[in-house]
């Protein structure tokens, strides 16, 4: 399953690329964000590896994050996996003018087992999840000038 999702930000794409990259913020747009530990490599930077926690209801989620593009301001992406799920996010940040950011995210899952199940039953519910990620980084970033 592949799908993009595009947001407009209304700050200039340095202070977008800012909050994006900064771990501190990610409980203020990521649902259910516990922690994040790097287990391997140089924190933040390409080949550097993860461990992300998530509490959904009364479940604890982890997901192991990869970085494979660090070239920010202009693309950071990785990949994210757990058990029954491989997630490709390459995200673009393109300056619109100097007060405005277009915040590109490609996604695509790969699903085995139970979660192949899931993703049949609820393959629109993938693209709304970031889409509400995406509305509430905005909704983050805009209230931080």
């Amino acid at each position: 399953m592949k799908y993009t999702v595009e947001t407009m930000i209304n700050l200039p794409r340095k202070r977008v690329v800012e909050l994006f990259d900064n771990i501190d913020n990610i409980q203020y747009w990521q649902d259910g964000f516990i922690s994040f530990e790097t287990i391997s490599g140089e924190e933040g930077q390409k080949g550097a590896k993860a461990l992300l926690k998530y509490q959904f209801g009364k479940r604890e989620i982890e997901l192991t994050e990869t970085i494979t593009v660090q070239n920010l301001p202009d693309e950071f992406s990785g990949i994210y996996e757990m058990k029954g799920m491989w997630n490709e996010v390459k995200n673009y940040f393109i300056e619109v003018d100097e007060n405005t950011t277009k915040w590109v995210s490609e996604n695509e899952f790969r699903l085995s087992g139970f979660m192949k199940i899931v993703g049949f039953f609820n393959s629109k519910g993938f693209k709304k999840q970031t889409n509400k990620m995406h509305r509430k980084f905005k909704e983050f970033a805009e209230s931080q000038k």
